[in-house]
């Protein structure tokens, strides 16, 4: 970087998980190089300011992102840190993720109860239709509560002898996995495509912040997180229909889609000579054409 632009400046959300994985991320831009100094720019996002309106009503997937991206767009920061699964499946024009963070853990936990001790009927709170549509072919008797805000709020909304659902990164992030009930098996609840991830835009133009921003991409990472993408790419869809996808670390693909009370899960295997965005969008139009023709 030259001189005049010794800081690079780091857009994202305000909430305590953003800000914490945001300052993960300028403290490996430091430990890189020492001579650039690192600021943390917070937007507010759509999602933030609805907090008490369901996510598949102000739009699904991006309500989190738009903002913090128009922030590096018109020029405030100079990258924007999101979580990897609030990003839609479609690049922004202008923008490139020039960094896929090596992942956490991916999967979902209930905190509260755990599915053998939730009684007949209990209530489960999440704000998201795919842990909905998951936990129901599970548990069918579960009933459901919408769930929003932070996670310090969240955690206080346990109903009585419920559950609540979380990712297990977010509360790794934040040192809270002591309050997990249940870790949910990715056979069982397939996690939202790119959970568990941190992912870095800048501008496509900004090869300088590009290249110091590519040191903290992991490759391994990168691929699963591409192929998960490409798979929600092929379906067209976010956070309005219940659809998942992970690529583990030994390769296994697991795909989930739901629609009008059917489901489709599937599992299949990306080598590693495979092109993997080609594989994972095949196992979506697959997913898609199972539901069609039930």
């Amino acid at each position: 970087m030259t001189n005049r632009s010794r800081v690079l400046r780091l857009a994202t959300r305000s909430s305590l998980q953003a800000r914490t994985q945001s300052q993960v991320i300028a403290d490996a831009i430091r430990a890189h190089d020492a001579n650039i100094d690192v600021e943390l720019v917070f937007v507010d996002t759509t999602g933030d300011q609805r907090a008490d309106v369901p996510l598949h009503e102000i739009g699904g997937q991006g309500v989190f992102v738009k903002e913090v991206q128009h922030a590096v767009l018109d020029g405030r920061a100079d990258a924007a840190v999101h979580s990897a699964k609030d990003l839609p499946s479609e690049n922004v024009t202008g923008l490139t993720i020039a960094a896929f963070t090596e992942r956490r853990s991916a999967q979902d936990a209930l905190i509260g109860c755990s599915l053998d001790e939730l009684r007949l009927g209990a209530t489960v709170a999440t704000g998201s239709v795919r842990r909905r549509a998951q936990l129901s072919v599970l548990r069918p008797d579960l009933s459901f509560a919408e769930l929003r805000g932070n996670i310090p709020t969240r955690l206080e909304r346990i109903p009585e002898g419920g559950a609540i659902v979380m990712a297990v990164a977010a509360l790794e992030v934040l040192g809270m996995t002591d309050r997990i009930a249940q870790v949910l098996d990715i056979e069982l609840c397939v996690p939202m495509v790119g959970q568990g991830c941190v992912a870095v835009e800048a501008r496509t133009d900004d090869m300088v912040v590009r290249e110091v921003l590519g040191h903290l991409d992991h490759t391994a990472t990168r691929r699963a997180v591409e192929a998960e993408r490409a798979f929600l790419a092929e379906l067209g869809a976010g956070c309005s229909l219940p659809v998942a996808a992970h690529l583990d670390a030994d390769g296994t693909f697991h795909a989930f889609m739901a629609r009008d009370g059917e489901v489709v899960q599937l599992a299949g295997s990306i080598g590693s000579s495979d092109d993997h965005k080609v594989v994972g969008a095949g196992i979506a139009h697959e997913c898609r054409r199972l539901l069609r023709t039930r």
